[in-house]
């Protein structure tokens, strides 16, 4: 028998019972647009997530007070004091040649009032490389100039929520704002960035020159001469953070005084390792979802063979009729595995449809991230093609190895 011929009969055949064939397939049909939707979802989560987490800096750490123990062994929390100072911050970039951007910053919220129009908002005392450290470029107006940061001046730079509140459809550059008790002049919006890895609305915030943050918005709090409250650096390799960190801890115990043994009163938290849990976290994730809709498809497979096998049950006569007009045992075989194969090559083409359907489906109305890849597409198709082959082999065997004889004495 001819290519052709298998291939006809087979169609013959599966239209013979077509109900029974399409619920068949049914299966096939199911477990391949499960994983085409599975799939894509879990890469469009591993997508985002390390579009998000990324956008904290993977080449960054950032230094935090550290927690002290106060009279009677109690544990104190580092908000509760400073250790960090400007002087820290200028010796990190002395002194440790690998390091690109360092800042020392500070931070509070205030009420924002332009006309009859408030806000209230985060601000942070910045110095110059905080803007590159953390990925901020304006959209408007001009940065900071060296005056701003030495002389405390009383400019301001909105992000995007804050101009939004305040201005409107209108820039607000050269604008008077009342930051707190204070007038501010409006000299830059930043572009908006939209919402953080954690959920915040990150373009919901101010930015001022540190030294005016201390002395016209802290100045209540009583601030130790040139603290900050957290220092953020970047590094020009990403091979380097490991190093920097360990140059940026023996340097901060030696400038802090922390003898042997000591326990350091500051914290350094690097940035990469967060992105390297969460991608880790989130394949592990696509791995499960992929791994649960390929039971699907074998749950599918499952259903060919024991179709297949009802098949030959069914048709133990017309099998010994070929056989004793000629047929050998491979052109049974060849049959029947045909039957199988049109099954769920079928079942296949039918899945992917429905599995790209869904996924953009799901893309465009759900609440997750989905990408679509041909790869994944092409991975669902070869399966289709390997659980045909799989699972129509063992009845198409069995068909094969019939006795014409004897089944021509079947009724």
């Amino acid at each position: 028998m001819t290519f052709t011929d298998i291939l006809r009969t087979a169609v013959f055949a599966l239209r013979g019972n077509w109900m029974r064939s399409a619920l068949t397939s049914l299966g096939v049909i199911i477990g391949i647009a499960a994983v085409i939707v599975m799939v894509s979802v879990g890469q469009g989560t591993q997508s985002e997530i390390d579009k998000l987490v990324s956008g904290l800096g993977s080449q960054r750490l950032d230094i935090s007070p550290g927690s002290r123990r106060g009279p009677g062994g109690a544990r104190m929390s580092a908000s509760s004091f400073f250790t960090l100072t400007e002087g820290d911050a200028e010796a990190i970039r002395s002194e440790i040649p690998e390091v690109q951007y360092v800042s020392g910053s500070l931070r509070g919220s205030a009420q924002v009032v332009f006309a009859e129009n408030n806000w209230a908002a985060t601000w942070q005392g910045v110095e110059p490389d905080y803007f590159e450290i953390n990925a901020w470029r304006l959209a408007e107006g001009q940065p900071f100039e060296p005056q701003h940061y030495t002389g405390a001046a009383k400019v301001v730079i909105l992000g995007e929520t804050v101009r939004r509140e305040l201005f409107g459809q209108d820039s607000g550059i050269g604008e008077t704002v009342r930051l707190g008790r204070v007038l501010f002049t409006v000299v830059g919006v930043l572009e908006p960035k939209g919402q953080g890895g954690f959920g915040q609305d990150q373009d919901d915030v101010m930015m001022v020159p540190m030294e005016t943050g201390r002395r016209r918005l802290l100045g209540a709090m009583g601030l130790p001469p040139r603290a900050v409250m957290q220092i953020a650096l970047t590094v020009r390799e990403a091979d380097d953070l490991s190093y920097v960190q360990g140059e940026v801890e023996a340097l901060l115990r030696q400038r802090h005084r922390i003898g042997p043994g000591e326990e350091d009163d500051f914290s350094v938290r690097n940035i990469s390792e967060i992105v390297a849990t969460r991608t880790a976290t989130t394949r592990l994730m696509s791995l499960l979802l992929g791994a649960v809709a390929t039971i699907s498809l074998i749950v599918g497979g499952i259903g060919i063979m024991n179709i297949m096998l009802v098949s030959v049950t069914e048709r133990i006569r017309e099998i010994g009729l070929r056989m004793a007009v000629g047929a050998g045992p491979s052109d049974v075989r060849r049959q029947f595995l045909a039957e199988a194969m049109l099954i769920s090559l079928i079942g296949g083409a039918i899945g992917i449809v429905l599995g790209i359907a869904g996924a953009l489906l799901v893309g465009r109305f759900g609440a997750l991230p989905v990408q679509l890849d041909g790869q994944v597409i092409g991975m669902a198709a070869g399966f289709s093609i390997a659980t045909g082959l799989f699972f129509g082999y063992y009845p198409a065997r069995k068909a094969s190895q019939l006795d014409p004889i004897e089944a021509l004495r079947q009724q």
